[in-house]
């Protein structure tokens, strides 16, 4: 006889879920829609956003004997975030999407957390070289283009791009524990 696992909680469904297909299908079932839906609101392209909810799926599947998740749609949200964070790390973002990335709230206990990280990659910022802080930030801040960075500052493009990757190796050695990744999708870089 099969349980019901759609009326389990999310705790009983991990612990189930752990070489258990049906348990995770449950899992699935649950959160897939909302973890789509949420990944569309910040990138709306389907395919990459579909592709990034199934990794998110794939890593939870693999990780849930390791993992000690206290909550898993909480988890799950936040994962789909910096899937699409880093996915689109080295695009420019669009306004919206920064709005949008700087208005998803994280779990209470990590804002003051998030503020303090966000103060010292500032800080880190203004450590670069001067010409270098003005190109990155135009580049990530400002969302110019190397081109129009290059004609406003009177710069080659290849100058330009030098001291872009200048600043994120900077920033990269600076980081600590955190992936430059998920610093340009919180800051915006």
């Amino acid at each position: 006889m099969n349980p019901d696992f759609s009326s389990l909680e999310d705790s009983e469904l991990l612990q189930l879920a752990t070489g258990n297909r049906k348990a995770f299908e449950a899992i699935f079932d649950r959160y897939w829609k909302r973890l789509y839906s949420y990944a569309y609101k910040i990138y709306q392209e389907e395919a990459v956003c579909e592709d990034i909810v199934q990794e998110v799926f794939i890593s939870l599947w693999d990780k849930n004997k390791a993992s000690k998740i206290l909550n898993l749609e909480a988890y799950l949200l936040k994962a789909v975030k910096y899937k699409v964070a880093n996915h689109i790390r080295s695009l420019k973002f669009s306004t919206a999407q920064i709005e949008y990335l700087e208005s998803i709230p994280d779990e209470p206990n990590h804002s003051l957390e998030y503020k303090e990280f966000e103060k010292a990659m500032m800080s880190h910022i203004e450590l670069l070289p001067q010409k270098c802080k003005e190109v990155f930030k135009l580049s990530r801040i400002e969302q110019k283009s190397n081109k129009e960075i290059a004609q406003a500052l009177n710069l080659s493009a290849r100058t330009v791009e030098t001291h872009i990757s200048n600043a994120l190796s900077f920033l990269r050695k600076h980081a600590g524990v955190f992936e430059i990744g998920v610093i340009a999708s919180l800051i915006c870089l």
